[in-house]
């Protein structure tokens, strides 16, 4: 289930819209009612599996990164997208999953050990890195417009200090937000520490999945065993809430099948769906494979307004979950309330927090 109040369970922590083939065998369990679909499903299923193939190898990077549609909430993409260029070290994509990171966007979040706001300051590293970032006269700590820029030219300032250190700019800058400059420079670059060299990994993972594609994103490996999980339950009856369990029937909401189908092949995802939209990168609506999970939101500017999730198949349809009353089914993705997708990967699932 979710982890704040307002995503208490399903896709977004809304009671309805909720939402969750192998290229095997198992299309003859399908219901009656679609298997004239199926047949041309099946067939795009294959074919897009042939182009798969071919896109391992794609295009990528070089380019400068650029926030993915609707990664952020509007209420703070320019911030991000101004302040994520203040240095060489950093990228509006890089700052916006380090926000993510640390608040999920909270402006306020309050953490155990009195971390303040959306980029979840400690009160002396405020004190002395705190700015006015939109010179209204005050410093404050809960207002992301001082709190982004402040979190911008915090890290702008690590970097100065380990300028010199051979190895990754960027890197180099958030190990020394992890562990400090010192540690940085003694060991000439990221430390042996395993909190500090996993805290960088993830934000790393976690800045493709805020960054806008530059090329071809490359196929999930696990993606048929996902499809393969979901297939096996077409015809099972929706649960608001249902992770799945023998208590609850074996039933899920929309976020509980697409955690269930990726947990399957050893991906573990975030049980709410707008969460579960940061698990890598987002390829576009041309370039949807078999695999990819598709969103759907009332707000088509902001990920964390996301409302349901599905499994595309291929052919311009995915399994999910739909609401209560509902049966888990094939249904159309593209619909008014399309938000996008995302191409799950390991890496980006990992680095997802697990509480903000």
């Amino acid at each position: 289930m979710g982890r704040r109040a307002s995503t208490l369970s399903g896709g977004g922590g809304l009671p309805d819209g909720e939402g969750w083939l192998t290229v095997r065998k198992v299309w003859v369990g399908a219901t009656v009612a679609v298997g004239s679909a199926l047949a041309v499903v099946m067939l795009l299923l294959v074919g897009v599996y042939v182009v798969a193939g071919n896109l391992v190898n794609g295009v990528g990077g070089g380019a400068a990164k650029t926030l993915a549609k609707g990664s952020v909430p509007a209420a703070y993409q320019q911030l991000v997208s101004r302040w994520g260029n203040l240095c060489p070290a950093i990228n509006p994509a890089l700052l916006a999953a380090q926000l993510y990171q640390e608040s999920g966007f909270n402006p306020r979040a309050q953490s155990h050990a009195a971390a303040q706001g959306i980029a979840q300051f400690i009160p002396g590293t405020w004190a002395a890195h705190g700015i006015d970032g939109d010179g209204d006269g005050d410093r404050d700590v809960w207002d992301p417009a001082d709190a982004i820029p402040s979190a911008a030219t915090y890290d702008c300032t690590l970097a100065s200090y380990v300028k010199d250190v051979g190895g990754d700019l960027t890197e180099n800058m958030l190990a020394s937000y992890n562990a400090g400059a010192y540690a940085v420079i003694k060991y000439g670059g990221v430390p042996p520490y395993k909190e500090t060299q996993n805290y960088v990994k993830r934000i790393r993972a976690l800045e493709e999945s805020f960054a806008a594609p530059v090329g071809r994103v490359d196929p999930s490996r696990q993606a048929a065993g996902a499809i393969a999980f979901a297939q096996k339950k077409l015809g099972t009856p929706y649960l608001w809430g249902g992770n799945g369990t023998a208590d609850q029937g074996g039933r899920f909401d929309c976020s509980g099948l697409t955690k269930a189908a990726y947990e399957s092949v050893g991906i573990t995802l975030p049980r709410v769906a707008n969460d579960q939209y940061n698990a890598g990168p987002h390829p576009d609506r041309d370039e949807l494979l078999p695999g990819d999970l598709v969103f759907f939101s009332d707000d088509l500017t902001d990920s964390r307004a996301i409302r349901h999730v599905g499994i595309y198949v291929g052919g311009g349809y995915m399994i999910d979950a739909p609401r209560t009353g509902a049966v888990i089914r094939f249904d159309p993705i593209d619909t008014p309330d399309y938000f996008g997708a995302t191409r799950v990967t390991e890496d980006g699932a990992k680095a997802l927090p697990t509480t903000v």
